[in-house]
């Protein structure tokens, strides 16, 4: 029988859980991270492993080997968490210098959203209404179809939708209470009248709830698993028959999000407002800590160049002329 390796055994327990405890005390969850420090921890221990001496940049550079990883991104996060352990002891005078020497991998690829367009969403909520109900799923077509219209409507987590409560909801200010979110952080989030629509007639047909009800449940106690909404996303996927350009990864349901950003950032090009001056506002609308953040979700496009090209030879025009704009 495989051993469950369930708690933090070799010498440097104490060390680890002190460690996790601070970053939890700054609103972070750390799970992926409690994972490679548990794989970190049955090494020292079944090496024999039991002084901070013995950890020297070989020895970090053999458990490194220990733990293949095809992946860049895979092994620079697993490299990435044992150095940031090993910064930390430095910083609290626990060692005097941090063992891990060995550089991050490059990365050569960059992963490329699918980024759905109007007609491809269309074609996703038309397939979520078609779905049929199971047994232990009723209403499963309306469900998916109102969690997915969020998820590229208004750019939610996944997770933010699953955990939606009907106390959440405020369809006479149109708002959206996102409770407790990535970094504890919550916000209002708004909505237009078709998102409003949308939800009175999805409550309508899910009846009476308790205020503390999840919004998307097929049990009235249980929230739908955000895993089980990314397999219904998946699983839904060939029927739709996307047009994928090259060079474009395959549709993640976390792509809507993408789609949301991007499509607002055009939005504002195409409305003659400075991206620049409102970024700021699409962070907080999307529950980033800074515009920083939110620059990862936005992939430059055909549309958005040449909407960025337009701007600037406007620009360029009015400076030449001694205009402003």
């Amino acid at each position: 029988m495989k051993r469950i390796w369930s708690s933090y055994t070799s010498f440097m327990a104490d060390n680890i859980n002190t460690f996790l405890t601070y970053k939890r005390a700054l609103a972070r969850k750390f799970h992926t991270e409690d994972t490679a420090l548990r794989l970190f921890d049955r090494y020292l221990f079944e090496n024999g492993i039991a002084h901070l001496d013995d950890i020297t940049p070989m020895l970090i550079e053999v458990f490194l080997a220990s733990r293949p990883r095809k992946s860049p991104r895979s092994y620079n996060h697993l490299r990435g968490v044992i150095r940031c352990l090993f910064s930390w002891l430095v910083g609290q005078c626990i060692i005097d210098i941090s063992p891990v020497k060995l550089p991050p991998r490059r990365v050569t690829t960059k992963r490329h959203p699918f980024l759905f367009g109007l007609s491809e969403a269309k074609k996703l909520l038309a397939a979520a209404d078609n779905l049929l109900d199971k047994p232990h799923a009723p209403l499963r077509g309306p469900t998916y179809s109102t969690i997915f219209a969020l998820l590229y409507g208004l750019g939610l987590r996944v997770g933010e939708v699953s955990r939606l409560c009907v106390k959440d909801v405020d369809l006479n200010r149109c708002l959206l209470v996102i409770r407790e979110t990535k970094f504890a952080k919550s916000r209002l989030v708004p909505f237009g009248p078709r998102m409003a629509k949308k939800l009175e007639t999805y409550f309508c047909l899910r009846g009476e709830l308790k205020s503390d009800s999840p919004v998307f449940s097929f049990t009235r106690s249980k929230p739908v698993h955000p895993c089980t909404i990314s397999q219904t996303f998946h699983h839904m996927l060939p029927a739709l028959k996307l047009d994928i350009p090259p060079g474009t990864h395959p549709p993640r349901l976390h792509d809507l999000r993408h789609a949301f950003a991007t499509g607002t950032l055009l939005r504002w090009y195409r409305a003659g407002i400075d991206p620049a001056s409102r970024l700021i506002h699409l962070s907080t609308f999307l529950g980033h800590v800074s515009p920083s953040s939110t620059a990862v979700y936005l992939s430059i496009t055909h549309d958005l160049l040449e909407q960025a090209n337009d701007r600037f030879e406007r620009l360029g025009n009015a400076a030449v002329k001694g205009v402003s704009i």
